[in-house]
């Protein structure tokens, strides 16, 4: 990146994500501003707010995204795909999904891979895209995130994606730890799919050294709730007026 280009270039590798259940409307059009100021790649947010998002960024080239299955992508196929449809018909063109993880830790591929593949289907009916997340801290073994990488590039989805930022792990101590994208999974999911299938990180993606860093592994888009202090960050590391934000515009998230 030239250094006119990096607060830009690494504006449109985020997903400004608008999802925590905590988020009010108020908040959740602040975060369509916000994302329109910084000018990111796209919104995703909850699935409810899906048109007002589309009015909200109206003239913007920020894009709308939601989820579905989510935080843990338990629902049945069917649901999945009637909750895809209905997204892409309020006006999303992003859709992230969560894979079954039961059925993934169990091996029972071919029922992943028809969820993939009949939400991949009416995803492209759509003209919209998809990015199916693995949630990768449920998954002990390499051996089934290279396997979703398989399925996932014979399917031609768009993207792969490590976390929801929601996926939780319960300690030995009984807390809760969450580890997100590691630089040890993005790697193995750089490695095991081919160039025209995409790689997001989601899930501790905080500050600009964190961004930077996995923009330069190879990560195409980021999902991330600290948008504005990272861009900030960069604004001022690498040249441009800062942005003003509503102290409410991050709500802890990815």
């Amino acid at each position: 990146m030239n250094d006119h280009n990096k607060v830009k270039e690494l504006a449109k590798l985020i997903d400004h994500s608008l999802l925590h259940p905590t988020m009010t409307d108020e908040q959740l059009k602040d975060g369509c501003d916000l994302a329109r100021k910084f000018d990111v790649a796209s919104v995703c947010i909850k699935p409810y707010a899906i048109k007002d998002a589309v009015k909200w960024l109206e003239g913007s080239d920020v894009l709308v995204g939601t989820v579905i299955g989510f935080p843990q992508g338990n629902s049945a196929i069917e649901i999945k795909v009637a909750e895809t449809e209905r997204a892409c018909l309020d006006g999303a063109v992003e859709i992230d999904m969560v894979v079954n993880i039961g059925k993934v830790l169990g091996e029972d591929w071919d029922y992943v891979r028809r969820e993939i593949s009949e939400i991949l289907d009416m995803t492209h009916r759509h003209d919209a895209i998809l990015k199916v997340i693995f949630e990768n801290d449920f998954l002990p073994q390499d051996s089934l995130k290279i396997k979703l990488c398989e399925i996932c590039s014979d399917l031609k989805v768009e993207y792969v994606k490590t976390s929801t930022g929601y996926g939780m792990v319960k300690q030995p101590d009984g807390s809760y730890g969450y580890q997100g994208a590691t630089e040890h999974d993005l790697k193995l999911m750089l490695d095991h799919t081919p160039a025209e299938v995409k790689v997001k990180a989601a899930g501790g993606v905080r500050t600009l050294d964190d961004l930077i860093h996995v923009y330069e592994l190879g990560v195409s888009r980021v999902g991330a709730s600290a948008t504005a202090v990272m861009l900030n960050e960069a604004i001022k590391r690498f040249g441009g007026d800062t942005v003003k934000t509503s102290s409410d515009d991050e709500v802890e998230g990815y």
